[in-house]
C-alpha cells in the first residue's frame, strides 16, 4: 500500500488503535475520515489533527452504512482505501448459557459491520486505482482466547471473509489487506495498563511500516507465534496460551 496521497475512511478512529492508524496516517500526508458512535471522541481526534474530519457511524445499523457511504462517495470521490476497524471485546462465557445481548452486538459489530461497510463502497473502491480495503481482526483469529470465545470467533470469521475477498477481487485495482494485532494497550479488556500488552504507539509505528510493503496480512513481530500456530498441532499452543490467559483475565 503506499503510505501517502490517499483519501482514507476508518471506523471507529475515535480511539485505540483507530484513532492510532488515522493520526499516524494524517502526518504522512493522506486525507483522513474517521467514524464513530461517539461523537465526542471524534471531535478530541479532529481537534488534535487540524484536516482531519470524522462522520457519526452506527456499524451495527445498515442504514447508517448506507447514509454514510453515500455521504463519503458524494464528498470525497477520490476515496481509495477503507480500513475496518470498528469493534469490541467482551468477556463471555462459553462454557455455559451465553448472553444474547453479548453475542449478537458482538457479531453485528466485528463481523457484520465490516462485511456492509466494504459492500457499501466496494463498486466505488473499483473504480479507484490502487485501492485497498482492510480489515482488523487479531492474533485471536488463530489462536483463541477461550474467555473471549465469541469476540476470539468474530475475528476467525473476518480472516476467512478476508481470504475470500482478496481472491475474488485479484484481477481488480482493489487489494484485500488484514490487520491482525496482538495485545495492544487499549480500551479493549481495559487493557490501557496492561504490562504484558504491546505500548499502542510501538504497534502503530510496526503495522504502518508493514503496511507500506507489498504484504497482504500486517503481522508485527509479536504477533508472528500467533499466526505461525495454525494448523494439525495448534492445540499444544492455544492450550498454553489460555492456561496463562486464566492467571490474567480469571475465569474458567
Amino acid at each position: 500500500m503506499k503510505l501517502n496521497g490517499n483519501t482514507v475512511f476508518i471506523t471507529g478512529g475515535g480511539s485505540g488503535i483507530g484513532r492510532g492508524l488515522a493520526e499516524a496516517l494524517h502526518k504522512l500526508g493522506n486525507k483522513v475520515i474517521i467514524a464513530g458512535r461517539r461523537r465526542s471522541h471524534l471531535d478530541a481526534v479532529i481537534a488534535a489533527n487540524p484536516g482531519m474530519e470524522a462522520i457519526e457511524l452506527d456499524i451495527t445499523d445498515p442504514a447508517s452504512i448506507d447514509r454514510v457511504a453515500a455521504k463519503l462517495i458524494a464528498d470525497h470521490p477520490g476515496l481509495n482505501v477503507l480500513i475496518n476497524n470498528a469493534g469490541i471485546m467482551q468477556a463471555d462465557t462459553v462454557a455455559g448459557k451465553i448472553d444474547e445481548t453479548l453475542l449478537t452486538s458482538t457479531m453485528s459489530t466485528n463481523v457484520y459491520g465490516p462485511i456492509r461497510m466494504t459492500s457499501a463502497l466496494i463498486d466505488h473502491l473499483k473504480t479507484r486505482d490502487k485501492a485497498v480495503v482492510a480489515y482488523l481482526s487479531s492474533v485471536l483469529a488463530f489462536v483463541p482466547l477461550a474467555v473471549t470465545g465469541v469476540y476470539s470467533a468474530t475475528k476467525a470469521a473476518i480472516h476467512s471473509y478476508a481470504l475470500s475477498q482478496r481472491f475474488m477481487l485479484r484481477n481488480t485495482s482493489v487489494r484485500v489487506l488484514e490487520i491482525a494485532p496482538p495485545w495492544v494497550r487499549t480500551e479493549l479488556m481495559n487493557s490501557q495498563e496492561a504490562e504484558q500488552a504491546m505500548p499502542l504507539d510501538q504497534f502503530i509505528a510496526e503495522a504502518i511500516a508493514i503496511l507500506g510493503t507489498d504484504s497482504d496480512e500486517i503481522v508485527v513481530d509479536a504477533a508472528k507465534p500467533f499466526r505461525g500456530n495454525v494448523g494439525v498441532e495448534e492445540h499444544g499452543f492455544v492450550n498454553g496460551f489460555n492456561e496463562q490467559a486464566l492467571a490474567i483475565f480469571g475465569g474458567g
